[in-house]
């Protein structure tokens, strides 16, 4: 894991992403179902942070909620972000911003990798991992740009070993190269935030020891913040900080092994 100091917990300055008092209501019929009650987390700036619990905890609810994703029914979801033109950082709330805009930032600031995949089947690997940037974009100025995105697209997919599998379809990958591919996907229009859900709930043992190794060193060489939801302890444990939820809530927060 990065051998740089990671930031205190108490250290507001370098929180990246949180989650304030959020609270989450479904309703089925007249029937309100609470998921999340109150949570209150941050991920720091180049911090590696897992989110634990077991099944209907909550994780995955929160996960999309810090991703906007969703919104919650009570509690907010703040943003650090960088200044512009030597202004300094602010963090702003981004739960309650015009659709529009949620939109721009789950495209530009957020990256998504998720346990099934989702690749379009009928495009390739170079394609589908394209696909972020040609819908950021307008086609004109995409087709003015396409040759630095294939560029950009390529260098990604190197960097997660796949380059001998640029053309191929989903159908013709194995589970561990569709999530190598849904990373680079992820990683192409250059985030600062990765999320993941359960990025090796769907390998094996051994494929999912590469994942966790391609995320450590995104990590580590890019100072790349990932927050991962998991229900393997081991898998958890190789993040730098363990926020453990129960019954909708933190129950305790931990410094990984």
């Amino acid at each position: 894991m990065p051998s740089f100091p990671q930031p205190s917990t108490n250290d507001a300055s370098t929180r990246h992403l949180s989650a304030v008092a959020i609270e989450k209501v479904y309703m089925k019929g007249q029937h309100r179902i609470p998921v999340l009650r109150g949570v209150e987390m941050h991920a720091h700036r180049g911090e590696f942070l897992s989110i634990v619990g077991q099944s209907g905890s909550g994780k995955s609810t929160l996960l999309h909620l810090m991703g906007l994703l969703d919104q919650p029914t009570v509690g907010e979801v703040r943003l650090r972000c960088e200044g512009a033109d030597g202004k300094p950082t602010e963090t702003l709330r981004v739960d309650n911003l015009p659709a529009a805009t949620r939109d721009v930032l789950r495209n530009r600031v957020f990256g998504f990798i998720f346990q099934f995949y989702h690749l379009l089947p009928e495009l390739n690997v170079l394609e589908n991992v394209l696909a972020p940037l040609m819908i950021r974009d307008s086609t004109m100025r995409y087709w003015k740009n396409r040759r630095e995105y294939r560029d950009q697209a390529n260098a990604i997919i190197e960097q997660v070993g796949l380059s001998h599998r640029l053309k191929h379809r989903p159908s013709e990958l194995s589970g561990g190269e569709m999530q190598r591919a849904a990373i680079a996907r992820a990683l192409v229009a250059r985030p600062e935030i990765l999320l993941a859900d359960e990025p090796t709930g769907n390998l094996d043992a051994q494929t999912g020891r590469g994942i966790m190794e391609l995320l450590c060193s995104l990590n580590e060489e890019h100072g790349l913040t990932i927050v991962m939801v998991t229900h393997d302890d081991a898998i958890a444990k190789q993040s730098h900080r363990i926020v453990r939820l129960a019954n909708g809530n933190v129950e305790r927060l931990e410094k990984a092994a």
